[in-house]
């Protein structure tokens, strides 16, 4: 954290120096002492110093200067920085503005000019004015600050986003925090141009897109190399097993990634059925722990990046990328994963992102905290998310379209929300229409088998009902099943055939592609098992493949 400042405002130059000299001498090595010659200038620079969260500890300021007094100087100031001390230096003429300014800007003290000896009339009173500072004082938050309105779907993305890739930020609702108009107003934001992102060093963004975030935060979006032994698509549990090996087996790997590290899997409250993890772990623990361990193994990650195409030129291929640039690679595998299904039901469309949400990252349970929230789905991700959310929601409804959870849920799971007792789960239940204006404020709910219909009141509606592969940047190169997912090994053959246009002297291998080299892995390839788990395992094996079909080029 940057040292609190001491900011003391003068329009005479000789006493301006004169009292910054006896401020640093005495408290600079624990205070950043700050001078301005004028009120306005001093204004402008405690904007700035509020959009970068540095703490000001005391204003010590002439009263009389032309143009702005000291007193409006304070009361002006003092909406960026209530809680600071202040102090005014006065000459004998001025005391009973200084007196009047006890009232009206709460004025800590008043210093008589000239104050030598500091020691006797300077540094006594102000030890007094910072202890008080002191006790008081919580440090700030250090970290990227996010302005905005509750409702806002671009704020729900962003914070994910953040989230997502272990960024610490804050939020600083506008309707509810006073910091929140103190930064629009450094900033000269408006609402229409929320959210504001607001970052340590003071520098602002408003509405940013999630690439003009990892610009802004560093975050690595281009290639070292223009070529690689293995290019990996997708940062999801497969993806990242796969680069952990690959690059562990000495393959110089690289992974792209469009989102953040961690795919589906890295919204997940709770895995409790990984191995080697007797007491579970979330997703995002997953995530961190596995790009930790591919770091460390020399794999570079880019994200957010995203690949929008594919080309082969003989025993290389080559990815498109979202910024224009291609890089090539010996082997390329294929792990995107799979994307949350749409639903079509009314209203859910107009509310997407305030108040419904498809797959909701686990930093909106916070955000619903002793309110009643709806959860659509009956398998594991539903009844993950649902025991998340029962530790801050009043209530937690799940709505399932079957007739029991056991279908699609562990047993285990199905256990524990049993025994939680502010979820209660509602069989054969579909959402038909969802009411609201600007958010979602009620769900109109049917029974399936009676077709009774009830409106109630929610705060938010939450959906895990399925997915659909992301696999249409691919069409027309590799084979796909109807629904989009790829095709791979054994299935590919046609009564004992293989694949058009299949090139190599043998039969594809088990997890390959109907393009020699270009290898799948995880839940986006056809008839996987699908899962955490699974997909760890098939992107362990496609590295040993990926190996043996090097050897053969």
């Amino acid at each position: 954290m940057a040292k609190p400042v001491i900011w003391t405002v003068d329009d005479d130059p000789d006493v301006l120096r004169a009292v910054e000299r006896d401020l640093r001498r005495h408290y600079g090595n624990r205070y950043r002492v700050m001078a301005a010659d004028s009120g306005a200038g001093a204004l402008d620079a405690v904007k700035q110093l509020k959009l970068r969260n540095d703490p000001i500890a005391l204003f010590l300021v002439d009263q009389r200067m032309p143009r702005m007094s000291g007193v409006e100087f304070l009361e002006a100031a003092l909406d960026f920085y209530p809680a600071a001390k202040r102090a005014l230096l006065t000459a004998y003429a001025d005391t009973d503005a200084a007196i009047r300014a006890i009232n009206s800007v709460k004025i800590d003290h008043y210093l008589m000019k000239p104050w030598d000896p500091p020691e006797e009339r300077l540094y006594g009173v102000v030890d007094d004015l910072l202890d008080d500072w002191q006790a008081s004082f919580r440090p700030p938050f250090e970290g990227i600050r996010i302005v905005s309105h509750r409702w806002s779907p671009r704020f729900t993305q962003i914070r994910d986003f953040l989230a997502r890739n272990s960024i610490p930020y804050q939020v600083l609702d506008v309707e509810t925090d006073e910091t929140a108009g103190q930064l629009m107003e450094s900033c000269g934001t408006s609402c229409k141009q929320l959210p504001l992102v607001v970052f340590a060093d003071g520098s602002h963004l408003s509405d940013p897109s999630s690439a003009a975030l990892a610009e802004k935060l560093g975050l690595k979006t281009r290639a070292e190399s223009p070529f690689y032994d293995l290019v990996i698509v997708g940062g999801g549990p497969a993806g990242l097993a796969a680069a952990v090996y690959g690059a562990a087996d000495g393959l110089r790997t690289l992974l792209i990634e469009r989102e953040a590290p961690g795919g589906q899997a890295g919204r997940s409250s709770r895995i409790e059925n990984y191995l080697g993890f007797p007491t579970g772990l979330s997703g995002f623990d997953l995530a961190r722990r596995a790009v930790s361990q591919a770091r460390r193994f020399g794999v570079e990650l880019l994200a957010p990046q995203e690949v929008t195409g594919v080309r082969v030129d003989g025993p290389s291929r080559f990815v498109a990328l979202g910024n224009g640039s291609e890089i090539g690679c010996r082997a390329l595998l294929i792990a995107t994963g799979i994307a949350y299904r749409k639903v079509d039901v009314p209203g859910v469309e107009a509310l997407n992102g305030a108040g419904v949400y498809y797959y909701a990252p686990m930093t909106e349970a916070l955000s619903y905290k002793n309110e009643d929230v709806y959860i659509v789905g009956g398998a594991n991700s539903a009844g993950q998310a649902a025991m998340y959310f029962s530790k801050y929601a009043r209530s937690v409804t799940m709505l399932v379209r079957g007739d029991s959870l056991s279908a699609n849920m562990s047993q285990y799971l199905e256990d524990q929300i049993a025994a939680t007792k502010n979820i209660i789960v509602k069989l054969n239940t579909s959402v038909v229409e969802v009411k609201g204006k600007g958010h979602c404020e009620a769900v109109t709910l049917m029974n399936r088998r009676t077709s009774a219909v009830e409106t109630v009141a929610a705060c938010a509606l939450f959906f895990y009902v399925g997915a659909v592969p992301y696999t249409d940047w691919l069409a027309g190169l590799v084979e796909r099943d109807a629904q989009g997912y790829i095709v791979s090994g054994t299935q590919l053959l046609r009564e004992g055939k293989r694949p058009r246009g299949w090139l190599a002297d043998r039969d594809p291998f088990m997890l390959e592609t109907s393009v020699a080299g270009i290898f799948v892995a995880g839940d986006v390839r056809h008839a996987s098992a699908k899962g955490v788990t699974s997909g760890v395992g098939e992107g362990a094996m496609a590295v040993k493949l990926i190996h043996q079909y090097l050897s053969t080029v």
